[in-house]
């Protein structure tokens, strides 16, 4: 696969490949943003900078070569320079990556996930690593969401979204976690559909042992995290605003009250109108669920009485009264 020269550039601005001194480390997105806009601002693309010399990115972009401006991100003219001195190194990891089936896109590209910029705008990963068939990325489907542990109501959730994702076409998006991601996954994969697991623990590991549905196509893993990077909270955090934005509907199985992943996420969706988010309704639901119900989720049945292939229909008729979600592009 080949990168343009603007991928390159912010895989060397933006990401940890290739880096193996501590002392320098990759723009954060609050970072990245300032100076994206003062490309655009300038009239020049990421891939101008790796031809640029210190004192003419000093200059054209208005840094400075020592820490001072901005102050507190300590962006300057200098540490651009010396992130974009690693084209080998990056090349190589590059190379090492492709031959584990791990690509890489990032917001200078044409097929980055058009969703993330519509919704999450300069919150929008700058990199994304993946595995498998990227064109689901942002094809319409349903995201499920919950617990590790589920109770039998939960556990029939995530089989019957899957289920319905697979028999109706659309895809299934989820986090790749134990309980209801794996379970609706397989459920999806299992009923010849398509699945997106946005990941938040090491894609490197998640590769080898899903070889079969990302040999076919059905499937896709994809993380804003350095592919070898592990299991971390923060992590989980941050990507669970990434399965949600990919997604036409979000289900949330089972939610803990106003604490933990699952919350944030469901809050977050609900706050910024990004889709449609439905909760699991019943007799034993966790308090979370109610909580979130109370703040404008809509009541996602169990049992589920029609049959699964009817329930994108039947969803989209449930939200038709919903207001629709702000479209603004963001930043390269």
């Amino acid at each position: 696969m080949t990168l343009s020269e603007d991928s390159l550039t912010l895989l060397l601005l933006c990401s940890q490949l290739g880096l193996d001194d501590d002392s320098l480390k990759p723009l954060t997105l609050r970072e990245w943003n300032p100076i994206a806009r003062k490309l655009q601002a300038a009239s020049l693309r990421p891939a101008d900078l790796l031809s640029l010399s210190v004192e003419q990115i000093q200059s054209q972009l208005e840094l400075s070569t020592e820490h001072i401006i901005p102050k507190r991100s300590g962006v300057d003219a200098t540490r651009l320079t010396q992130l974009t001195q690693r084209t080998n190194d990056l090349q190589d990891e590059l190379n090492r990556l492709a031959s584990l089936g791990i690509y890489a896109v990032t917001r200078a590209d044409s097929d980055y996930p058009e969703r993330y910029r519509q919704r999450l705008k300069d919150s929008a990963p700058a990199v994304l690593f993946y595995a498998g068939e990227k064109a689901l990325l942002g094809q319409p489907g349903i995201a499920v969401v919950g617990s590790r542990h589920l109770d039998e109501a939960g556990q029939e959730c995530a089989k019957l979204v899957g289920n319905a994702c697979g028999m109706s076409g659309m895809v299934l998006y989820s986090g790749g976690a134990k309980g209801v991601d794996t379970i609706s996954m397989e459920s999806a994969l299992e009923a010849r559909g398509t699945a997106v697991s946005v990941l938040a623990d090491s894609l490197e590991k998640q590769v080898k042992g899903r070889k079969d549905a990302l040999r076919r196509g059905d499937l896709c893993l994809v993380t804003p995290y350095s592919p070898n990077a592990g299991f971390s909270v923060g992590a989980a955090m941050g990507r669970n605003r990434l399965i949600y934005t990919l997604a036409d509907y979000a289900i949330v199985v089972a939610s803990d009250a106003e604490t933990g992943g699952t919350w944030a996420g469901a809050t977050e969706a609900l706050k910024n109108n990004w889709l449609p988010v439905f909760v699991l309704e019943h007799e034993q639901m966790p308090e979370g669920n109610k909580l979130l119900l109370q703040k404008g989720a809509l009541a996602f049945p169990h049992p589920f009485k029609d049959a699964p292939v009817k329930l994108p229909d039947w969803m989209k008729e449930k939200a038709a009264s919903l207001p629709a979600a702000p479209n603004q592009l963001g930043l390269f």
